[in-house]
């Protein structure tokens, strides 16, 4: 596989290359790998398999301030490509912060992140890993029905090589295991999943065990209630909470601050959350689900804590989008084909101290939300308004169902008023633990 890799990095060269001979100032390439294969069934039978592989080429290239990008295919002739993708950029309007980072701050050296596992699963492996995660959950009493269950495995990855010298690639591999089912009857049916996802296939969860919590997860569900409109302590789920938490990495992204569509645009150095709360985005973590040892321009991102005791102190950017901000990349560079995005890596808000039962007890009274649905997030006000079910808490303990409520507020007080559990799951590439967020609207009936 090595060789195969040294071959995609040489001919990534080839077409930067043949970009400097047509003309080009400064040129990349790019290719971004994918292998993936998967199973899914239902009811005790195979519904699907299916697989795939591709390594996509991407030419960028900068003639003066202009720009342009191209889908490659490297069969072909190379010099042709470069050529059409010069021509194209002659002509383009002028883009003064589009920009190869520079050289300064590109990665010498490539960490072994650990990312990759050679582990090859069988299709007849996938299958009955999948038969057996929703023979576990349909033995669960009450569960009356499947929506089926998967089970993938791929890898992808990347490989840069700049005119100005960078050169290098990296590989991520990727498992998974998950299964919906249903519990009850008629219009009293609610359903719930579990899932795995892991880089390393030995570190997956038992088909079995993800079975039953899916199972038992959706019987929790039966004979909800309606609640009664008014102001609740609510404690978001480690599922809900990550989500909460990709608000707040789109809000300190820096492309929504540059465009003035965020709600902490005018917030860097202020206090924008609870002082319990600390957000770290890591790059480098050994096995890391979004880890990587150069971003997607070459640049070798440090960790970066980007809310430290509830103050903001970073912004997530790319080369263009800190040149247009007067700033300096901080590796968040993330390629798609031809173009370059800020994004985060490794991001997780922090333990707190206290477990989420201990947490769950102060509260006393409240709503513990299990899932969100709906769009009522407004990123440019912070204006939060979604449906939401769980169950409610009486006297510090998980009591009974609750579904079709709303639960609504501001993402600005939610973040000040926001207390972490200990329970932090580093296996996602969006982490987060319980959380706690007091005085929110509960609208019911």
């Amino acid at each position: 596989m090595q060789d195969q890799t040294q071959s995609l990095i040489d001919r990534a060269a080839s077409l930067v290359e043949a970009a400097r001979r047509a003309g080009a100032d400064a040129a990349d390439a790019v290719v971004v790998r994918s292998r993936s294969k998967s199973v899914s069934v239902r009811l005790g039978k195979v519904e699907s398999t299916d697989a795939s592989e591709s390594d996509d080429f991407s030419l960028r290239v900068f003639v003066g301030k202009k720009v342009a990008s191209v889908s490659a295919n490297v069969t072909g002739d190379v010099d042709s490509l470069a050529e059409r993708a010069v021509a194209m950029a002659r002509v383009s309007p002028d883009d003064r912060f589009n920009t190869l980072a520079r050289e300064d701050l590109l990665a010498q050296e490539m960490p072994d992140l650990d990312l990759f596992d050679e582990t090859e699963i069988s299709a007849e492996r996938m299958t009955e890993d999948a038969l057996a995660m929703e023979e576990a959950a349909r033995a669960v009493p009450g569960v009356t029905n499947s929506a089926g269950a998967g089970v993938s495995a791929g890898s992808g990855g990347l490989v840069l090589v700049t005119s100005h010298g960078f050169s290098g690639a990296y590989r991520r591999s990727r498992f998974s295991r998950s299964v919906s089912v249903i519990a009850g009857e008629g219009t009293g049916m609610e359903r719930d999943y579990d899932f795995s996802s892991r880089l390393f296939f030995a570190d997956l969860r038992e088909p079995a065990d993800i079975g039953r919590e899916a199972g038992e997860r959706a019987v929790r569900r039966l004979n909800p209630r309606k609640m009664d409109t008014g102001t609740v302590t609510v404690v978001l789920d480690p599922r809900v909470s990550r989500g909460m938490l990709g608000h707040l990495a789109g809000a300190i992204n820096g492309a929504s601050v540059a465009r003035k569509t965020s709600f902490l645009k005018d917030r860097m150095g202020e206090q924008v959350a609870n002082a319990a709360i600390t957000v770290v985005d890591d790059p480098a973590r050994v096995r890391g689900q979004a880890s990587r040892p150069f971003d997607g321009e070459g640049v070798q991102g440090p960790k970066l804590t980007m809310v430290g005791d509830g103050v903001l102190n970073h912004w997530f950017l790319s080369t263009s989008i800190a040149n247009e901000l007067g700033l300096e990349t901080n590796g968040r560079g993330a390629r798609s084909g031809t173009s370059v995005s800020a994004s985060s890596t490794n991001l997780s808000i922090e333990p707190g101290e206290k477990t989420p039962e201990e947490l769950i007890g102060e509260v006393g009274t409240g709503f513990y939300v299990t899932e969100v649905f709906g769009q009522g997030v407004n990123m440019v006000t912070g204006e939060y308004s979604r449906g939401a079910s769980g169950f409610w808490i009486e006297d510090g303990e998980i009591a009974f169902p609750v579904s079709e409520v709303t639960i609504a507020s501001n993402l600005k007080d939610m973040f000040m008023r926001m207390v972490p559990a200990s329970d932090l799951d580093r296996n996602f590439g969006t982490a987060a633990p319980t959380l706690v967020i007091e005085g929110m609207t509960l609208a019911g009936q």
